[in-house]
């Protein structure tokens, strides 16, 4: 995500006044141009108004960290002498590769 000036966070902010003149549905618009809007209440931030895309653009990256930092985690804790080779548990599991050979695997 980009960081953004003053001048810009300032063009961001919106009170609520304008959602109590009925100006909801500019403001809607001008989210999905600008792609964010800070909604003022007693001088104060009430609420973030952000694009759809954004918002599952911005849940797809926590998702993604918490997913980093459990793999981060898991590998500072693996023990190598616990670890077995692929030919080991195949043998374990009796499995030949020419069973995987005829078998088709999709990953996302």
């Amino acid at each position: 995500m980009e960081q953004m000036s003053v001048m810009g966070m300032m063009k961001t902010i919106v009170p609520i006044t304008r959602f109590n003149k009925g100006e909801a549905s500019k403001i809607f618009d001008e989210v999905e141009i600008s792609g964010t809007k800070i909604v003022m209440k007693n001088n104060k931030p009430a609420c973030v108004l952000i694009s759809p895309t954004q918002y599952e653009s911005l849940m797809e990256m926590l998702s993604d960290y918490i997913l980093y930092t459990e793999a981060e985690t898991r590998m500072a804790n693996n023990n190598d002498s616990e670890n077995l080779s692929m030919a080991d548990m195949m043998k374990e599991l009796g499995i030949t590769q020419e069973e995987l050979d005829g078998v088709d695997v999709e990953i996302e």
